[in-house]
């Protein structure tokens, strides 16, 4: 069964030698870990991986390996409560039913409710529209069917809750991972300044031939400091969530900008930009870093790239406390108001296609409050958006 792990590793392209599967398979003779997937998967990662920067390669292939499995895995969230754990068969709603079911109307409206909800249950409740439980059509609870509500539990279906329940884990980029796509290297290239700074550490041939041949052939050697890209550039980009549909495409472009821009400062933010972000995802609660000191550190003259799909509850972009994961005090569509203020040249790289962008709700807001510089996350996209950026 390891060798089918190990093969899925290699695939993934985590550098793992058979050296390392020997010491996993002592480790599991001596029950290290034993008939738990999440001990094992602990237990694997700090045996097998080196460098945390291959931390979400061994994520996927991990998640391969599970789901190669011929029977079923044990739950990795095994600290959540066993109720909530449960589930029944995922429910298939035609649309007409979907069309059926309301919003609660507002924010507020829907946490007044779910407070409501807390203080009337007793007990487990499977199915049904009203209470906190699993399946069924109510707001509240897993594995359900809502066009909004509030997710107490295990993996999005709808993508369309306004709160999530649960402490969530994101990843890091990986800017060594290599690219699949030379194109985008090429298409941020167009982002050019090019200027000389520096110690002068680079032989100017012309100045020394034209030197060389005033002294009558005497060879004097002329330096020169080095050509350099002086375009100063703000990376923001949105982890977790929706976005881990497209991890690959967002870790070529986060590779390729940290090679072509000397002058890179980047930023992870959920969704939407408030009045924090962070650098670390793993510290991204206990190491934050202030918009506001974002808007006083860098000047006008950086360029800002923000990644992301654009897809949430209109009531993170609308609403004071909007924010899926905690309470913001302001409405994200302040924050992004400053940005835009602040620094003159903005852009926001979507990785859906642009014929989808009205089918969202967030997204129209969006586009209303940033005009034209939303691009797509493909080779025409980035191109248009770095001429965008250079003007």
């Amino acid at each position: 069964m390891l060798i089918t792990f190990f093969e899925c590793l290699r695939q993934e392209k985590v550098p793992v030698s058979v050296r390392e599967l020997m010491d996993l398979l002592q480790a599991l003779r001596a029950r290290l870990a034993f008939a738990d997937v999440q001990e094992f998967y602990h237990l694997a990662r700090l045996t097998l991986v080196k460098d945390e920067v291959h931390y979400d390669k061994f994520d996927r292939a991990f998640s391969a390996f599970l789901e190669g499995l011929p029977t079923p895995s044990q739950s990795l969230t095994a600290s959540l409560p066993e109720d909530w754990l449960r589930r029944e068969l995922e429910k298939l709603l035609s649309a007409e039913d979907l069309a059926k079911m309301q919003g609660m109307g507002s924010l507020q409206a829907l946490l007044d409710a779910f407070r409501e909800r807390l203080r009337e249950q007793e007990h487990r409740h499977q199915g049904g529209q009203r209470m906190i439980g699993t399946g069924g059509t109510s707001p509240f609870g897993a594995y359900g069917a809502h066009p909004e509500g509030i997710r107490m539990a295990g993996p999005s279906r709808l993508r369309r809750a306004v709160k999530v329940w649960e402490a969530r884990e994101f990843h890091n980029l990986d800017d060594r991972e290599e690219l699949g796509q030379r194109h985008i290297k090429l298409a941020l290239r167009r982002l050019r300044k090019f200027t000389r700074r520096g110690q002068e550490e680079e032989l100017d041939i012309d100045h020394t031939i034209q030197r060389t041949a005033h002294q009558g052939g005497w060879l004097d050697l002329r330096m020169r400091p080095p050509r350099r890209n002086a375009i100063n550039v703000l990376l923001f980009l949105d982890v977790g969530g929706s976005m881990d549909d497209h991890i690959r495409v967002v870790e070529d472009l986060f590779a390729a900008a940290r090679s072509e821009f000397k002058h890179l400062q980047y930023f992870y933010f959920h969704n939407f930009i408030y009045e924090g972000v962070w650098q670390d995802n793993a510290r991204r609660w206990s190491e934050r870093t202030s918009v506001y000191d974002i808007l006083h550190r860098y000047g006008s003259d950086y360029r800002v790239i923000l990644v992301g799909d654009a897809t949430m509850s209109p009531y993170e972009i609308l609403s004071p406390g909007g924010s899926v994961e905690h309470f913001n005090q302001e409405p994200g569509a302040v924050w992004m108001t400053r940005l835009m203020q602040h620094f003159q040249r903005l852009v926001w790289l979507n990785p859906h296609a642009a014929a989808q962008w009205r089918v969202t709700a967030s997204t129209v807001h969006i586009l209303e409050l940033i005009g034209e510089r939303m691009f797509e996350l493909n080779l025409a996209g980035l191109e248009a958006a770095m001429r965008h950026l250079a003007r």
